[in-house]
């Protein structure tokens, strides 16, 4: 057995079954999404849309989902909404907006994930919470009819202080907790928590995450030279 299957193996030997593992792939080969794919693995994260196309397009007669995990900028939705299966960082009414408008030309409905800024770096996208609040409020929001806000995602600070990561986790899920009070209490398929990668997915479980993006603890370390 592979490093890359026994890494995915070991994963799923641990994560309870409400959580989703998604192997983010991003710098990987085309060989390494394909031995993770033939080890069980389903679902895979990229950042740039200019690396998950032609990923995407090598590998279509695999069942894959794909999940976009990372900035995307309005111009680059209509290259993914025909097939990506989940978008986690939406984090503005325009770009939900574009969504809506590129899935409306598929005659689909794409799912989506509001991204929240938790971490105590600047360098993170991200909404606050009144932010988000005013993006559901608006008749814009109410309008469309091609996305479905699933649940939240977001990022820990980079850090060694795992109390600090926890305290983040811990405030992610108060937001999805008042999201689903205020905004979708009837709606079943709001349910999703993306939080937690390599270094701090333990804590990200234990604080209520149900997909975990890990990289390099499944593939080992990026290559960006490449």
């Amino acid at each position: 057995m592979s490093i890359i299957s026994e890494n995915i193996k070991h994963f799923k030997s641990l994560l309870p079954d409400k959580v989703l593992l998604i192997a983010v792939s991003k710098t990987q080969p085309i060989e390494a999404i394909e031995e993770a794919y033939h080890s069980g693995q389903r679902d895979f994260g990229e950042n740039k849309v200019q690396e998950m196309l032609p990923k995407y397009e090598q590998l279509k007669h695999l069942d894959i989902n794909w999940h976009l995990i990372g900035h995307l900028q309005t111009n680059k939705v209509k290259y993914i909404v025909p097939f990506v299966k989940l978008i986690h960082s939406v984090d503005s009414l325009k770009l939900l907006q574009e969504i809506n408008k590129q899935s409306l030309k598929h005659n689909k409905i794409t799912d989506c994930l509001l991204q929240f800024h938790i971490a105590e770096e600047d360098t993170k996208f991200g909404l606050d919470y009144s932010e988000a609040v005013q993006i559901l409020n608006s008749e814009e929001y109410k309008a469309m009819q091609s996305v479905r806000i699933c649940g939240v995602m977001g990022m820990a600070t980079f850090t060694e202080d795992m109390e600090q990561v926890r305290r983040e986790f811990r405030s992610l899920k108060q937001i999805f907790d008042n999201l689903k009070e205020n905004f979708f209490k009837t709606n079943s398929g709001f349910k999703e928590i993306s939080m937690g990668m390599s270094g701090d997915w333990q804590i990200a479980v234990e604080e209520g995450s149900t997909m975990l993006r890990i990289g390099t603890s499944i593939f080992g370390e990026r290559n960006y030279n490449k």
